[in-house]
């Protein structure tokens, strides 16, 4: 190879090199912790894959998250994540012990959302229901007290072994009206669950109830919304159901340049066209109204947040669990116990 020649493939390679990293270090990573699953791959395909390609924004996601992750991040103050995804019951917990910062809405700047997933401290990313469901050749009940009547309703009850997915369900069945739920009435609440012990199932895993009501060992269910709509053999009713949402916060101290890239990730789970990507693959819609003009007609009605399903749901109440925490489980271990 002449010298001019050897000259100029130095010098390409050092352009490229040079070029390689400067695209490295213009790349902005984002560190953040949720449950994974479904909903993860689907916000990667929908979401996070074009954000590398069209903003530099890398999402670096891990599992699981959570509030006992964040507390450990943030109390030895190696901040090693910025996103968490909550529960409803954990983000008023870590809201309480000083885990996380407000959210700049104005630097988020997201498409239009509903009030209640747009919060000081927290982003409702996703929404989903706990609901009744029952075979599609039993009697339909119609509302709670018709769900737990087994007298004129018989059959094998299927119910989550989570005092937090039931107690509510369980109260509105002894006829407590649904604008009175909170303050909960426990007492009424445990009365339900005493009268129909005797044709109770308890599950654990969210896939045992349309397993359950699929193999005719229950015949009436509370499920999640995801894991029982469009099963064969399956009814649904969104009636009284109950809706949260999965939320997203900002630990405390995380590097700002991180927060930033953290809003744009916000902000694009609010475009519509993100949102109707991913529910091609999940049924737990984004925070954004109107999913029924970007989804299959047949599709809609199985979503938490179509408008006829959301309209007759009450929200989870996060502040009351956390409030009587201690006594609720106490009284779930007696009553447990007692079977």
């Amino acid at each position: 190879m002449g010298t001019g020649r050897w000259f100029a493939s130095v010098l390409f390679a050092g352009a490229a090199a040079l070029a390689m990293t400067s695209q490295a270090s213009a790349e902005q990573e984002l560190h953040v912790l949720h449950a994974g699953g479904q909903w993860g791959d689907a916000i990667t395909t929908c979401v996070e894959n074009d954000m590398v390609k069209s903003m530099g924004i890398k999402v670096i996601p891990e599992s699981p998250g959570g509030l006992a992750k964040l507390r450990g991040i943030v109390e030895s103050g190696n901040i090693t994540h910025t996103a968490f995804d909550m529960e409803t019951s954990e983000l008023v917990r870590a809201r309480q012990l000083g885990l996380i910062q407000p959210i700049d809405w104005a630097k988020v700047n997201p498409d239009p959302i509903f009030d209640e997933a747009k919060l000081p401290d927290a982003f409702g990313s996703s929404y989903y229901s706990t609901i009744m469901a029952y075979r599609s050749d039993v009697p339909a009940v119609k509302d709670w007290v018709e769900f737990f009547d087994t007298e004129k309703f018989p059959g094998k009850r299927a119910l989550p072994d989570y005092p937090g997915f039931v107690l509510t369900f369980a109260a509105l069945g002894d006829g407590v009206p649904v604008d009175k739920l909170f303050p909960l009435d426990l007492d009424r609440a445990f009365k339900t669950l005493e009268r129909i012990k005797d044709d109770t199932i308890w599950w654990q895993a969210g896939a045992q109830p349309p397993q359950l009501l699929q193999d005719n060992e229950a015949q009436y269910a509370i499920a999640w919304s995801g894991r029982v709509v469009g099963k064969e053999g399956v009814t649904v009713n969104f009636n009284q159901g109950m809706l949260d949402i999965s939320w997203f916060v900002i630990a405390k101290g995380a590097d700002p340049k991180e927060v930033d890239a953290a809003y744009v990730w916000f902000r694009e789970q609010t475009k519509p066209d993100r949102q109707k990507c991913i529910m091609q693959y999940v049924s737990y819609p984004g925070p954004i109204p109107g999913i029924e003009n970007l989804i299959p007609a047949e599709k809609a009605p199985e979503m938490p947040t179509y408008g006829p399903n959301k309209d007759v749901q009450w929200l989870q109440n996060g502040d009351w669990w956390v409030e009587h925490n201690d006594e609720v489980e106490k009284r779930w271990q007696e009553f447990k116990l007692a079977q």
